[in-house]
């Protein structure tokens, strides 16, 4: 039989007792897991080899230069003056049809003269006489005026064809300049293509290796960097990007690989010598 005093005791030492840890304070010491750091290393590296392959491409269409903005620019000139010179030979053609048009008119306002003339001869008084003779003055009255059209459009049909010679003058020298610039650019490209694809096939080796968040974000960052360095070594103890200094702490977080740093002030992901020259002696992948 157990007292009161015994049954109190017993509660007390019960209360006492050390309660096992729950899973999520066990899971707290992670920070200090060697695979969580054997992958953020790894990440580290890819990533700088990324960037490696990435910067040797942008060499390598460097070389390029402005050859395709020029054989662009070449292409919209050529369209331009062709498009110019469609509307200019559609302009004379009009030209050309109001003439034979207003010829037409004239021609029916000569006949229209002639049988008026044969009609004065029959006239039996002055009335008909009058009518006769203001309607000859209409018709020589559009005559001139249709002349006068005719004389204007011509000109500027002359105007519109002599413009036409020059446009087509350009086009062609317009032409035989993308030509030269589309030799050069193509002896370039077929130098580069190879090395070109097998830089870009390096890229997608690399690019399976990082988890899809981590690919965007050295994407975006990549493209708005006008230099495209999204990962960058510290070097002399500033960013290899923007040359802003990094405080020592930081230095130290970026060399224990625990997880990945960015430049404070401009965004670049951080790797130390170490990373960088692991990166470097990694094997080529075919």
């Amino acid at each position: 039989m157990i007292t009161a005093k015994e049954g109190k005791s017993q509660k007390v030492n019960e209360n006492n007792k050390v309660k096992p840890k729950s899973s999520a304070r066990k899971s707290k010491g992670n920070d200090n897991d060697p695979n969580v750091e054997k992958s953020v290393e790894s990440t580290l590296v890819t990533l700088y080899k990324l960037q490696t392959i990435y910067s040797r491409i942008d060499k390598v269409r460097i070389i390029r230069g402005e050859l395709p903005l020029e054989v662009s620019d070449l292409e919209d000139e050529c369209l331009g003056l062709q498009v110019r010179i469609d509307k200019f030979e559609e302009t004379t053609r009009d030209y050309q049809n109001q003439i034979a048009v207003m010829q037409e008119e004239i021609k029916k306002s000569q006949m229209q003269i002639a049988k008026y003339k044969e009609q004065l001869d029959n006239v039996r008084n002055n009335r008909e006489y009058d009518a006769l003779s203001k309607e000859i003055e209409y018709e020589e009255l559009d005559i001139q005026l249709n002349e006068k059209k005719i004389r204007e459009m011509e000109a500027q049909s002359t105007d519109k064809e002599a413009e036409t010679e020059n446009l087509r003058s350009e086009l062609n020298q317009a032409k035989s300049d993308l030509e030269v610039k589309k030799e050069e650019l193509n002896a370039i490209i077929s130098e580069t293509e190879k090395e070109e694809h097998d830089l870009l096939e390096q890229i997608k080796q690399q690019e399976d290796k990082i988890e899809s968040r981590m690919l965007n974000a050295f994407t975006r960052i990549r493209t708005n960097m006008r230099n495209g360095l999204a990962t960058v070594k510290v070097d002399r103890n500033a960013c290899g990007g923007c040359f802003n200094k990094i405080s020592p702490q930081r230095q130290l977080d970026i060399r224990m690989h625990k997880k990945i740093i960015v430049c404070e002030f401009c965004g670049r992901i951080l790797v130390d010598d170490e990373i960088a020259q692991f990166a470097s002696e990694l094997p080529k992948e075919d």
